[in-house]
């Protein structure tokens, strides 16, 4: 089923200062979550190559458009039975995210994140689309992801959509292969027994292919929802999507992205309105030293 665009506009998916923020975000979540687990020790504060903590220096989530990842990989749903990725492509887009249920700040963050856009937006999980959050450690149990798929359902608030939520764990050699398609790279901390990870979803087109992709924690309803149209109707995020990514700045004061195409867009139409006045006023008066010059010329 594809959906409708309703004459949306076409944006901008993945920001590359929003990815850095995104994941600076990220980052400082996991960095509070390993330093206030288990163990009085903190990280060492020796910066990496990358100016990042050594548990953090492996991590990072870059997935490339287009990209097709591996459906024929077996999990285990909520229910501990064995499916393929294949039984969630069926005609609609699907959005995954990869997360762990045992994580005590930012994959709750992603997954109350993912409820809250998809209820802003009218389409419906099940219906237009399916949602599949996939397990990136091998330990957790169907068990644990019922108890998940319970909690989102209930924040969802639209008990018909169950059948279009599905809650993923899975061995080692699925996880591995699924997130290296995707370019999610992780890593765990054996004394916190936590993960460090990126946050971000992917919207994926019905064959299973990368069409679009957020990074953080913020997913903007709009973009969502013309990301699911367009995924629906197997489209790609283009280059130019790319390029318009630069056109966004970090506001300090609000906590949010804000794209410096639309200002530079309303003070274009301030100046064509100033424009369209000064033409007018030059006009009339032009008209009016022509009529002037005319009484002149009759008398």
């Amino acid at each position: 089923m594809k959906l409708k665009q309703c004459g949306q506009q076409r944006t901008a998916v993945a920001p590359r200062r929003a990815h850095s923020a995104s994941r600076a975000l990220g980052v400082l979540m996991c960095l509070l979550a390993l330093a206030t687990a288990g163990s009085p020790q903190n990280i060492s504060p020796a910066p990496g190559p990358r100016g990042l903590p050594p548990a953090l220096r492996d991590v990072d989530f870059n997935p490339q458009l287009n990209a097709a990842l591996p459906l024929d990989l077996p999990f285990r749903d909520e229910t501990g039975r064995t499916v393929q990725l294949r039984e969630y492509f069926h005609g609609k887009p699907v959005v995954l995210a990869f997360v762990y249920y045992g994580c005590p700040m930012l994959c709750n963050q992603i997954r109350i994140s993912v409820v809250g856009v998809l209820k802003m937006i009218t389409f419906s999980a099940g219906k237009e689309y399916d949602v599949v959050f996939v397990s990136f450690d091998p330990r957790e149990t169907p068990a644990m992801a019922a108890a998940k798929k319970k909690e989102t359902l209930e924040r969802y608030a639209r008990p018909e959509s169950a059948v279009g939520w599905h809650f993923l764990t899975g061995d080692e050699p699925s996880i591995a292969a699924l997130t290296r398609a995707a370019n999610f790279r992780y890593t765990f901390d054996a004394q916190k027994n936590l993960f460090a990870h990126a946050s971000g979803v992917l919207i994926l087109t019905p064959d299973g292919r990368i069409s679009r992709y957020f990074f953080g924690i913020d997913y903007p309803p709009r973009d969502m929802r013309l990301g699911l149209v367009e995924a629906s109707a197997g489209k790609i995020g283009t280059p130019i999507d790319r390029v318009l990514l630069f056109c966004y700045e970090y506001d300090p004061a609000s906590g949010r992205y804000s794209t410096v195409i639309l200002r530079l867009v309303r003070a274009g139409g301030i100046l064509m309105v100033l424009m369209i006045v000064a033409g007018i006023l030059i006009f009339r008066r032009r008209e009016s030293h022509a009529r002037h010059w005319k009484s002149q010329g009759a008398s």
